[in-house]
């Protein structure tokens, strides 16, 4: 790879980096063509964007990044698949499904970047992919906020039917 290429692959993983918030480092050595394919295809279809980085450029620009990526360098080893994400979790689930319907150990987590802390090991994952999405959050807050009014109108519903019932029945008796 010429001087020039390798400048300009550190600016791009630079601005890369620095524009999300959210990314992964997986081990795919081991991946065939065929597998690679449907991984790359899996990612995208999830929003998910997958490239295999050289170890010391990737270094080279974590450096010059002003977030803490200390704990990541240790996993620059070996090939090296970057992942970055919207949603914290979609690589982590990603990287589990693949495996399991795959029955292969690859793609292999190998670390991640999530909202400024650091995971690193494959220990990890299961954590990672257990933990909800903003968007997932939302949706719980709204549903538990809706839930009292909903139980209100339900109430108001059902007894002002009770109360008509009532009102109907006490009208209709003979005196």
């Amino acid at each position: 790879m010429r001087k020039e290429d390798k400048i300009q692959q550190i600016e791009t993983l630079v601005k890369q980096l620095t524009d999300n918030s959210m990314f992964y480092l997986a081990d795919i050595s081991g991946l065939n063509a065929e597998q690679t394919s449907i991984l790359r295809r899996t990612c995208f279809k999830q929003g998910v964007q997958l490239s295999v980085v050289k170890n010391t450029l990737l270094k080279i620009a974590m450096e010059k990044v002003e977030k803490d990526f200390d704990e990541l360098y240790d996993v620059l080893k070996g090939n090296t698949a970057l992942m970055f994400t919207e949603t914290g979790n979609v690589p982590a689930k990603l990287i589990q499904d693949y495996t399991k319907k795959h029955k292969t150990d690859k793609p292999a987590f190998k670390g991640a970047y999530i909202e400024e802390t650091t995971y690193v090991g494959s220990d990890n994952l299961e954590f990672l992919a257990s933990i909800k999405s903003k968007d997932e959050l939302i949706g719980d807050i709204i549903g538990l906020l809706q839930s009292p009014a909903k139980n209100v109108i339900s109430a108001l519903k059902s007894g002002g039917g009770t109360i008509a019932g009532i009102v109907k029945t006490l009208s209709e008796r003979p005196e």
